[in-house]
């Protein structure tokens, strides 16, 4: 597997878990605290952890389908980026599993 494959989806991972950070600390902002304009935060950050999600879920499921992962782990991942900081955690151990399988792309394929 290419290790641009991994790259791609950690920094989805990442990108999707600090939205969903945002957005929580929003929505306690704003329903919590009545904290002025958190309104308008809360829907720009939701629009865009909604729309980055589908890209993550895409990426991740690029990502276990060429590692062979068995269907409840993919889920689990697939789930990840909807709860908040487990994009986190989930990032790191899927890291730690997947890179013994990458290849070094810059080595010719019959050398």
């Amino acid at each position: 597997m290419k290790r641009s494959v991994l790259t791609r989806y950690r920094v989805l991972a990442y990108v999707t878990g600090v939205l969903l950070v945002l957005l929580t600390l929003g929505m306690v902002a704003k329903y919590l605290l009545d904290v002025d304009g958190a309104a308008d935060f809360t829907q720009v950050v939701s629009i865009a952890h909604g729309w980055l999600y589908v890209v993550y879920l895409v990426l991740a499921f690029d990502l276990g389908s060429k590692a062979k992962w068995p269907f409840g782990k993919l889920v689990w991942v697939l789930i990840a980026g909807t709860i908040p900081t487990a994009a986190f955690v989930v990032e790191r151990r899927v890291t730690r599993e997947v890179e013994p399988l990458l290849v070094d792309e810059a080595a010719p394929v019959g050398a």
